[in-house]
C-alpha cells in the first residue's frame, strides 16, 4: 500500500515533466520553422537584390559607354554632361522601378521568379544595347544626343549599316533597351511605365528632329523615309 502511494504521489510530477518536455519541443518546433523561412526568405531577398544589382549595372554601363563614345568621336573638349543622358525623368524611372522590385519581392516574391520572362528581358536588353552602339559608330560625328537645328560640314546622311533597316536605331536600340530592363526585372508595372513614356518622348522627338534632316537633304531624305521605316512602333 506504501509502495502503491509513493507510485501515486510520483505519477502528477512525472506527467508534469512529460508536458513540459512536450512544450519545449513545439517551441523548438516552431523556432526552427521561423527560422527556416526566415532564412529562406532572406536567401531569396539575397539572391533577388543581386539581381536588381546586375540591372543598376545594364543601366548605369550604356551611359557611361554612350559618355566615352562621344568623347572619342566628338573630343573631349565638345562632350559636356548633356552626353550622359541623365534627366530627371530618367532618375524619377529608374527610382520608381526599384521600388516596384523591393515592393514585389516582399509582397509577391513569385512574381519574380519567372525566368524564362527575365531571360527575354536579358535578351532585349542585349539586342538594344547592340543596336544603339552600332547606330552611334556607323553614324560618327553625325550622331549627337541633341538635334541640330543648323547644318554642320560634318553632317551627312548615314543611310548605310544598320540605317539600312531603321532610320533612327538610335531610338530604336534605346527603346528595347529600356523597356528589356524591366521585363528582365519581372517589373510589369514599370515594364508599362516605361514603354508609354519612352514612346511618347520619341514619339514627340522624332517630327521635330526630321522636320530639320528635310530642310538638310531635301529630297535625298525624303526618298530614304519613304523606304525605310522609322524603328519605333506607330511612329511613321
Amino acid at each position: 500500500m506504501k509502495q502503491l502511494m509513493q507510485s501515486r504521489n510520483l505519477s502528477p510530477s512525472r506527467s508534469h515533466r512529460s508536458k513540459a518536455a512536450g512544450g519545449v519541443q513545439l517551441k523548438e518546433l516552431r523556432q526552427f520553422i521561423s527560422e527556416t523561412f526566415e532564412m529562406s526568405f532572406m536567401k531569396h531577398l539575397c539572391d533577388d537584390m543581386q539581381h536588381q544589382f546586375v540591372a543598376l549595372i545594364l543601366h548605369g554601363s550604356p551611359t557611361l559607354s554612350e559618355y566615352i563614345l562621344a568623347m572619342i568621336i566628338h573630343g573631349k573638349s565638345n562632350v559636356n554632361l548633356t552626353s550622359l543622358l541623365i534627366s530627371k525623368s530618367y532618375v524619377l524611372a529608374m527610382i520608381f522601378s526599384l521600388v516596384e522590385y523591393i515592393v514585389e519581392i516582399y509582397f509577391s516574391p513569385a512574381l519574380k521568379e519567372h525566368w524564362w520572362i527575365s531571360n527575354a528581358g536579358l535578351a532585349m536588353v542585349v539586342v538594344g544595347e547592340i543596336t544603339r552602339k552600332l547606330a552611334i559608330i556607323t553614324a560618327g560625328r553625325s550622331f549627337t544626343h541633341l538635334i541640330k537645328v543648323y547644318h554642320e560640314e560634318h553632317h551627312t546622311l548615314v543611310t548605310h549599316g544598320v540605317y539600312k533597316y531603321v532610320r533612327h536605331p538610335g531610338y530604336s536600340g534605346f527603346f528595347i533597351w529600356a523597356v528589356g530592363t524591366q521585363i528582365m526585372l519581372c517589373n510589369p508595372l514599370s515594364t508599362v511605365a516605361f514603354s508609354i513614356v519612352v514612346w511618347k518622348f520619341f514619339a514627340s522627338r522624332i517630327p521635330y528632329e526630321e522636320f530639320f534632316l528635310r530642310q538638310f537633304f531635301g529630297s535625298r531624305y525624303d526618298e530614304y523615309s519613304r523606304t525605310v521605316p522609322c524603328g519605333i512602333p506607330f511612329v511613321s
